[in-house]
This record gives C-alpha cells, sequence and structure tokens, in this order.
C-alpha cells in the first residue's frame, strides 16, 4: 500500500466516483483537492456530500496549473479523458495519475476477481458475485456496476473477495491493480470516441492483466478474434470458453449442454433450456465465463450450478417486462453498442418491432442491420442518430423504418404495430445520453410505460 498521508491529492470529478475518492483519501488522512471544470457544479452541494467537518479544498470551473506544485497524486474520475490538457499537464510534472479502482484498490483488502469486455460485463459481475456471495462470507461487488468500489475498502478484510466489473475508461489508469482471476468477455469496437483508435481501445481492456502472473487466471472468449489472440501473450493461465466449437481444454457449448474439458476428462455441467433463466448466445457466455471465473476463485461446481440455477435476469439485459395483448415487451437498455443490440435480436424468436437509436458514440451500423435477419418487422429509430441508421438500413436493404419524435411516441408507435405473437424490443445499439441521464432511466422509463398498457 502506498502511504498518502499528509499528502494533497487532487479529485477530478464531483460524481459518485469523485466523491467515494474523496471520502476514502480523508479517511486514511490525505488531503483531497476536489476539482470540477463544470461551472454549474455548486460548491455547497458538493461540501454536503463529503464527510461532516471535511478539510477538503473545492475548485470549480477553470483549472489552476499553480496548485499542482505540492500535489502527489491525482485520482480521475472514469469520465475524464485521460488526454485531457490538465492531465497532460500533471504527467508532464511526474505527478502519478490513478483511477477510483486504483485508488480503492490501495486500500483494500482480500483478494479481487476482475471482470472486462465491450458486452456481457454487467451480467456476469453480478452472476459471478452472487455465486461467491453464497459461498464466502465477505464479498463485494464493486466497479462500473454502479456500487463504488472506494466505498467498498474501507470494510473488506484478509478473506473478503471483491467481484468488480472493469469499464476500459477504469483500466487507462491502472499501476499497480493486481486481480487473481480476471475476464476479457469479448472485444468489439466501442467508445473509439474516446479511445481514437481500436488499438488503443484492445490494450486498455488487457491491461486488466498487467499485475498479473502465472499463478493468477484468465478467462478468455475463444470465438472472439481479440480474445483468443491475447491467450497466446497473456501473462496468466488462460481459461477459455466457446458458444461455438469443443475445446481440448476449457468451457464449451455443445447442443443445449455447457461441458468442462480439463486435464484429458470432459464432464457435462448443465443444460441451457432447463438449467438457466437467462435467454440468448450471450448470455450462455456469460453463464460459461462465470464457471470459468468462479471455479477458478476456489468455489466448487455443485454451488456454481446451483446459484446459476437461481439466478435471473440483470435489469436492462435483455430483459423480460410483461405480455401485453399477446406481445411480449423485452427491455434491452443496455445494450449502448452493436454488438450488444445484436446479441438482443439473437435472443428474440418472433417476429419483433425494434425501438433503435441515440447519442452518436461514432458508431457504425452495417453489422446490427444485417443481423435483424427477418426477424424485425419494423423498426422504430429515436435520437440523434436517427437518420444515420436509416440511411445505412436503406443501403442494406431494410426499408420498413419509422421516425419518432420524442421516446413515448416511438413506444406508442410499437403498441400499434405490434400484433398478437409479436415481440417489442428495446435495444437502441446506442448510448442514451441527449434524451436520458443514462441508460437505466430509459430502461426504467420504458418498462413504466409497459407496466401501465391494458391487458
Amino acid at each position: 500500500m502506498i502511504d498518502l498521508n499528509g499528502k494533497r491529492v487532487i479529485v477530478v470529478g464531483t460524481g459518485i466516483s469523485g466523491i467515494g475518492s474523496a471520502k476514502l483519501l480523508e479517511e486514511n488522512g490525505a488531503i483531497p483537492v476536489i476539482y470540477d471544470g463544470n461551472t454549474k457544479v455548486v460548491k455547497e452541494e458538493v461540501k454536503e456530500k463529503l464527510v461532516q467537518g471535511s478539510k477538503a479544498e473545492i475548485i470549480i470551473g477553470e483549472f489552476p496549473a499553480e496548485i499542482l506544485e505540492d500535489i502527489s497524486l491525482a485520482v480521475l474520475s472514469p469520465g475524464v479523458p485521460t488526454d485531457a490538457d490538465f492531465v497532460l499537464c500533471m504527467k508532464e510534472k511526474k505527478i502519478p495519475v490513478w483511477g477510483e479502482i486504483e485508488l480503492a484498490y490501495n486500500y483494500g483488502k482480500g483478494r479481487v476477481i476482475a471482470i472486462t469486455g465491450t458486452n456481457g460485463k454487467t451480467t456476469t459481475t453480478s452472476l459471478v458475485g452472487q455465486i461467491m456471495q453464497e459461498y464466502y462470507d465477505s464479498v463485494y461487488i464493486v466497479g462500473n456496476i454502479g456500487n463504488p468500489y472506494t466505498q467498498a475498502a474501507p470494510l473488506m478484510n484478509e478473506e473478503t473477495v471483491s467481484v468488480a466489473e472493469i469499464s476500459s475508461f477504469q483500466l487507462e489508469t491502472i499501476e499497480y491493480f493486481h486481480p487473481q482471476v480476471s475476464a476479457i468477455l469479448n472485444i468489439t469496437p466501442d467508445h473509439l470516441n474516446r479511445h481514437h483508435t481500436m488499438g488503443n481501445y484492445v490494450a486498455a481492456k488487457e491491461a486488466i492483466t498487467m499485475n498479473q502472473t502465472k499463478d493468477d487466471y484468465c478467462v478468455l472468449n475463444y470465438e472472439n478474434e481479440y480474445t483468443r489472440d491475447f491467450g497466446e501473450r497473456c501473462p496468466a493461465q488462460v481459461v477459455f470458453f466457446s458458444s461455438a466449437r469443443r475445446l481440448e481444454n476449457g468451457i464449451y457449448l455443445d447442443g443445449e449442454d455447457i461441458y468442462l474439458a480439463k486435464d484429458g476428462k470432459t464432464t457435462r455441467l448443465m443444460n441451457v433450456k432447463t438449467d438457466m433463466n437467462l435467454v440468448g448466445i450471450c448470455n450462455i457466455e456469460n453463464v460459461m465465463a462465470a464457471i470459468g471465473i468462479s471455479m477458478n476463485a476456489g468455489v466448487p461446481m455443485e454451488n456454481i450450478l446451483g446459484t446459476i440455477k437461481r439466478f435471473v435476469a440483470v435489469e436492462h439485459r435483455i430483459e423480460y417486462v410483461a405480455t401485453k395483448k399477446g406481445v411480449m415487451y423485452y427491455n434491452d437498455s443496455k445494450a449502448t453498442n452493436t454488438d450488444a443490440a445484436i446479441q438482443g435480436i439473437k435472443a428474440m424468436d418472433k417476429p419483433t418491432v425494434l425501438i433503435g437509436g441515440g447519442y452518436d458514440k461514432g458508431s457504425e451500423y452495417d453489422d446490427w442491420i444485417q443481423s435483424f435477419d427477418g426477424k424485425v418487422k419494423l423498426l422504430v429509430l429515436i435520437g440523434q442518430t436517427r437518420e444515420k441508421i436509416a440511411e445505412c438500413a436503406r443501403r442494406n436493404g431494410f426499408e420498413k423504418i419509422v421516425f419518432a419524435d420524442s421516446f413515448e411516441d416511438a413506444l406508442d408507435i410499437c403498441v400499434k404495430e405490434a400484433k398478437n405473437g409479436d415481440a417489442v424490443l428495446l435495444s437502441p445499439a446506442c448510448a442514451s445520453w441527449g434524451m436520458f441521464p443514462n441508460y437505466e432511466v430509459r430502461g426504467r422509463m420504458f418498462k413504466e410505460y409497459v407496466n401501465k398498457l391494458g391487458e
């Protein structure tokens, strides 16, 4: 652990992550200087979120470079780009730049399981977390899943198991972070407006293994080109899973059954139709990843499989909402990129009215449109990307498109167009920003609307 007692530490951002970091630093004797460039942030409101009697300094607006003279460390919130001018200024002055994950790891205790990937992180982290909680006494589910790692760190002991969902943004700012078991579920183009190149994005994901050794484990998807290739240079012991082929060593799907091949012996583990509540090939992959993670974190297989049988879908991820007048409604608001949205389409087994569109992250939509595969009877488009997606759809021969002027307008159209035996799927392939604060609000609005519909 690096001792920051008495040291001045700049914390960038006043959201959950920034406040959590400031509190943890102050509890351990450091002196936080909280900075936020958003001039709409009110100092008094930030102060109210801190511990009573906090000595933290709060700076709002233009960044005062002179404060860096006696700063020992910078802690960035995940939304702060590492190539922002003031961050580059800190790096020039040789000030270490951490994120909330690294700071929490510095003060936390026990073992760490870390999960990343473009898609499937939240479901896999929730499932692994439940498996751990049902087997170990002290377990915290933290990170990008919405529970700040910094809040849990002071509560940990040497027996604690932390299950952390880690985003590419958070992986840009790790230094000593060392999980005993890691997982990269898949890598497909995303967040290129932040990372600039696919190479940078892939490198950020692979950094989850940066401090691992052959005493540790890394669970990888054999059916993803990036993760399969990474297996050859991964510093940890690799555990592969596959949804498309039998593996000599690893976890794989064959027909409707999941098998474990290890040390020349193959064991049937479970049936995906009768032994799990989740739908879609993406969730079968999440379950296989969870098995690989959990068995290498010391949980007996019978316990792992028992928890999987009880586990239900994560909110906003191909989440069944209700059936109204013979139409099944699914909330897949967490599909904020095309690869996630493709998994939503794959999970549908009936004619589908699809709601798509939202904030433009610089994505291309051809693969998503091509995955419709005769299932999508109507595409209802909303938000900033609707013109771009419509143009892409027509280029790919899909013409059944309608624009909606608001989210409620989109839902009204779906109710009108969906017939008995159809499905309505909210799976936007875009971020929610601009219309909603986050994908959770978008998903909950969808569910509230559906649940108010008459039978």
